[in-house]
């Protein structure tokens, strides 16, 4: 899947909606093993500060952090770049393996305290169970307001998956909080369970006849990853939501020039408005759902009255996802520092 870095902007219904939420990637590659000189021993963390009183309260200021596009300078990189990479193991991190990075970028390598924070607030979100299929969890960044977080299958497994979290943006909760449910979001729809992974694709990422060749041969959806199972949430989501409007949409994704192509796509936006939560979730059906999974999670359930709110409605239809909201949420109350 390609990786595409976005800015937030605001579109209104019912109430203000957006989201900052990043991409799936794929085939990162994994850092250096070798640890800088003077990186601290991971032994001792602090803990998460008790829950506010009010999860409404929580929820609302998570939502508006969320849909407020906050004008302002973004101190980008020209590049993102590996800082760390963990191995993972149910809720717990461990060797480290370090990339070589320039001096100004080596506090933040080596703030093993807040590496472990944001994944033990991570982990305190998401039940263990609903997260079997993450073993690395890496710390990137490309500066200050760019991406904050992502998801891509491991550069060796492609059942297995790495969490990305940028540090320059993990301090602010309300924005990470939201980031870190539609990145978990992917993971529900397009892991191993739900979408069995293309071995051909993964090992040739850069060969487009032969994904082209996949797709040709799958009768369902198919998302980057692979072919997805008839009775997945993604294709569920795509044969309902998508179908009628993917081959204009494809013709847009196919575009070649960059400028060009991000022209068509907002034009493609705002011709169907009404069917997107957010600018960004008219992407791609893999983005739209992880949009659509974010608000059914933390926003209050809506009339339906649009395209846009009925793909929220969509998640209600799952007895099992609506157990996973109410987990989600009763962590998140549980889990939200002060």
């Amino acid at each position: 899947m390609m990786s595409f870095r976005f800015k937030i902007f605001t579109i209104i219904l019912s109430a203000l909606f957006s989201s900052l939420a990043c991409v799936t990637v794929m085939g990162a590659q994994l850092p250096s093993e070798s640890a800088p000189s003077g990186a601290p021993a991971i032994e001792s963390f602090p803990t998460i500060q008790p829950a506010l009183e009010t999860c409404p309260v929580v929820t609302d200021k998570i939502m508006a952090a969320a849909t407020t596009f906050v004008e302002g300078e973004s101190e980008l990189l020209d590049e993102e770049v590996y800082l760390v990479t963990y191995l993972v193991e149910g809720d717990k991190i461990f060797s480290p393996q370090y990339e070589d990075v320039s001096a100004e970028l080596q506090e933040a390598q080596n703030d093993a305290a807040l590496h472990q924070q944001v994944w033990s607030y991570f982990t305190a979100l998401i039940p263990v169970d609903q997260r079997e299929v993450i073993r690395e969890y890496s710390i990137i960044t490309d500066g200050q307001d760019g991406s904050l977080a992502a998801v891509t299958q491991t550069w060796d497994d492609p059942n297995h998956w790495a969490l990305e979290v940028d540090i320059a943006d993990s301090r602010e909760y309300y924005n990470l909080t939201f980031t870190l449910v539609h990145e978990f979001g992917h993971l529900l729809t397009l892991g191993p369970e739900q979408v069995p992974p293309s071995i051909p694709v993964f090992t040739n990422p850069e060969d487009d006849d032969l994904y082209f060749e996949e797709v040709s041969q799958c009768p369902q959806y198919f998302p980057g990853e692979g072919c997805a199972n008839p009775d997945s949430y993604i294709n569920a989501f795509f044969n309902r939501f998508w179908a009628d409007i993917h081959e204009e949409w494809n013709d847009i994704n196919l575009e070649e020039d960059e400028d060009t192509y991000y022209i068509r796509l907002d034009e493609f936006y705002y011709k169907y408005e009404d069917h997107f939560l957010t600018d960004y979730a008219a992407t791609n059906p893999e983005e739209d759902i992880a949009e659509s999974w974010s608000f059914f999670v933390l926003a209050p359930k809506p009339a339906g009255d649009i395209i846009a709110e009925q793909k929220i409605l969509f998640f209600y239809e799952y007895p099992e996802l609506v157990q996973l909201r109410a987990q989600i949420l009763n962590n998140l109350c549980n889990s939200f520092p002060e």
